[in-house]
């Protein structure tokens, strides 16, 4: 075969790839649109969008069952162990009488009293967390900011000189 017995060009499959290329390119910015947004709209790098996602989804899912007073449901999630209630002593560094002690509705560690509803202003990962503020039942003074590690899934509250920034 020589240079003068090339094929024929087709123009329908050079169209037909084109418009593959473009649409495939096109299905994958909208697919990143949509996580972006789905994970809430980081101002972080893309691979800890998933980071935000998960620890978005944990914190509010905990922060729901504390606002019905679900403080065994709660207390699992931020242990990540729905079955704590079967090994109590193996989470002897925040038992569950400290956790009631500090989410509980009637504690004196409690200091946004019966907590209604919450809000989570802002999300970054640190070091090996992500760090989330919370307003608790619409206060614009205090917000509360807790940890979320994605390796084992567990919650914590954050160091007391590890804070973000939310603004004026």
């Amino acid at each position: 075969m020589t240079l003068l017995d090339a094929p024929k060009f087709d123009e329908a499959r050079e169209l037909r790839n084109r418009v593959m290329l473009y649409s495939g390119g096109g299905l994958l910015f909208i697919f990143i649109i949509v996580f972006w947004f789905a994970a809430g709209h980081p101002a972080d790098w893309p691979w800890n969008w998933w980071t935000h996602l998960r620890g978005r989804y944990t914190i509010n899912h905990f922060m729901g069952a504390v606002e019905k007073n679900d403080l065994k449901q709660a207390y699992g999630i931020w242990m990540h162990d729905p079955n704590w209630q079967q090994h109590p002593n193996k989470y002897g560094a925040y038992p569950f009488d400290r956790f009631e002690a500090d989410w509980g509705t009637n504690s004196s560690q409690n200091e946004y009293g019966i907590i209604q509803s919450h809000q989570i202003v802002a999300a970054r990962v640190f070091r090996n967390v992500l760090l989330v503020g919370l307003l608790i039942n619409g206060r614009k003074s205090k917000a509360l900011f807790l940890t979320y590690y994605p390796k084992d899934h567990t919650l914590d509250f954050a160091p007391p000189d590890e804070e973000l920034y939310l603004g004026p």
